[in-house]
């Protein structure tokens, strides 16, 4: 059964660039603002987007994301808000990939089959949970690849061939490769060490290869677009998110355009970098 990312990501193959995914914490800083963010990110270049549920524990997470998260909670967000955010995304998008992000927590009190039945009734295409480790798969993954979403996994720098193929069984979607080590936002990637990474990891998948964390610029995502299927940002749009908010911290009439505006610019980088692979 093929999902929506898989349909994004060969349809992208075709045109020979990179998918531009984007990640912003669901209900940051009110659901209506996080909605109509969503909204606009195709529009302004997102291939697919990543959801962040937030949670109060975000081990693997920068300040920045930490904050969204903390905003998110005070504004009411909970798991059943962040599926209804999707639904009502489904309304008016039913072909921009979804995939939600965070910690298994939020998902094992939602309740496991509750939660992939009505994830997947409201349109999620796929799964990154952080703190659940191949060993795992009978928790989540498993039980989600059955319900026809795609599990995503992380590989870091430090995943050696070893341990690679482990990470990779059972792994759908696309593969997302964390360019550095250390938690979300902290240091910027190396084009040339993140090819040479992906070339490592497709050695062992033919799913494609997402590469986050640390990505802030156009000229980055080209370098990184080059190399990889995909450029995943977060930290970025989220700060952009939280320098348009007031004195406190409520979203403003520039809040969805300021975060539009960076997908754009990036959007530009990830396009440019096709064409610096066919010259």
């Amino acid at each position: 059964m093929t999902t929506r990312i898989d349909r994004r990501f060969a349809a992208l193959k075709e045109e020979g660039r990179a998918a531009l995914v984007t990640f912003t914490m669901a209900g940051d800083p009110d659901y209506a603002t996080s909605l109509a963010v969503a909204k606009a990110l195709p529009k302004a270049g997102a291939d697919v987007i990543e959801l962040g549920m937030p949670f109060t524990d975000p081990m693997a997470d920068g300040p920045a994301i930490q904050a969204a998260g903390v905003r998110a909670l005070r504004g009411g967000q909970t798991m059943i808000k962040t599926l209804e955010l999707v639904r009502e995304f489904r309304k008016g998008d039913d072909a921009t990939p979804i995939v939600l992000m965070g910690y298994y927590n939020p998902i094992y009190i939602y309740g496991v089959d509750k939660f992939l039945v009505d994830a997947k009734a409201a349109g999620v295409d796929g799964l990154i949970v952080v703190d659940l480790p191949p060993e795992e798969d009978e928790e989540l993954c498993l039980p989600a690849l059955r319900a026809g979403l795609n599990f995503i996994r992380l590989a870091t720098p430090t995943t050696d061939d070893k341990r690679l193929p482990a990470v990779l069984n059972n792994t759908s979607g696309f593969v997302y490769y964390v360019s550095i080590t250390g938690i979300t936002g902290s240091a910027a990637p190396d084009a040339g060490k993140v090819g040479a990474a992906v070339t490592r990891i497709k050695r062992h998948t033919k799913l494609p290869v997402a590469v986050g964390f640390g990505v802030r610029s156009a000229e980055q995502a080209r370098g990184i677009a080059t190399g990889a299927d995909g450029v995943v940002v977060g930290s970025a749009l989220v700060d952009a998110l939280r320098q348009s908010l007031d004195a406190s911290g409520k979203a403003t009439a520039g809040t969805v355009k300021a975060v539009a505006d960076l997908v754009a610019h990036l959007a530009q980088g990830v396009r440019a970098a096709r064409r610096v692979a066919a010259e």
